[in-house]
């Protein structure tokens, strides 16, 4: 199991599992996000109930290490990947049919990185005060300021282009590639892609540029 786990292959496997279970906790993360529609008093009792649940330090944990397995990993295959090319290979084989995610996966994947700095700076390390008090206006308050809704639109779209080529990915590293599913998997992971990426631009566009909760 270790050899596996230590192999290029088994690399892979872990890049994929803990991305496609970030996944479903980004999907878990947006339906307790959208409460802020609902106004202050239901996202408030949301965010409320979610801090005093006693697994909510152990379920944080387990998303760092996902993250930090994931991030790790990812890179150090993409180095490993282009320190093996040869030098004169300008011209890939599979160029035609590689996709704008498959393409930015890197640079994404470290605006995706600095925005879970931003953010986890922003609310999560806020004053505790701050967050006990009223979230809800906390939350509508930073969607206020344009520079941080325009950097969370940003890096919301480059969540839907890494999910893009991401959920594709994924699922053939762990098996599931086959002609006849491949198609229909392409346009799941699309689809996913597209709305989560929507469903979190959502936010800072309604509270933010379209001026939502006065």
């Amino acid at each position: 199991m270790l050899d596996f786990l230590e192999s290029s292959i088994g690399k892979k496997v872990l890049v994929a599992l803990a991305g496609l279970l970030l996944i479903v906790f980004l999907a878990a993360h947006l339906a307790g996000n959208l409460f802020l529609f609902a106004g202050a008093g239901p996202f408030n009792h949301y965010a409320e109930a979610l801090e005093d649940n006693p697994i909510l330090p152990l379920a944080e944990a387990g998303l760092a290490a996902l993250f930090l397995i994931h991030i790790i990993l990812a890179l150090r295959a993409r180095w490993i990947n282009a320190a093996a090319r040869p030098q004169g290979y300008e011209v890939r084989a599979d160029k035609g049919a590689r996709t704008p995610g498959s393409r930015t996966m890197a640079l994404t994947g470290l605006l995706l990185l600095a925005f879970l700095v931003v953010h986890l700076k922003t609310f999560r390390l806020a004053p505790e005060e701050a967050r006990e008090t009223d979230l809800f206006k906390l939350v509508v308050d930073w969607f206020r300021n344009p520079w941080y809704s325009a950097f969370y639109v940003a890096a919301m779209l480059g969540l839907g282009l890494h999910l893009s080529h991401g959920v594709q990915s994924g699922v053939q590293t762990l098996g599931f590639n086959h002609p006849r599913w491949t198609p229909a998997v392409r346009t799941l992971g699309t689809a996913l892609a597209l709305l989560l990426a929507l469903g979190f631009m959502s936010m800072p566009i309604y509270f933010g540029f379209l001026g939502g909760a006065k």
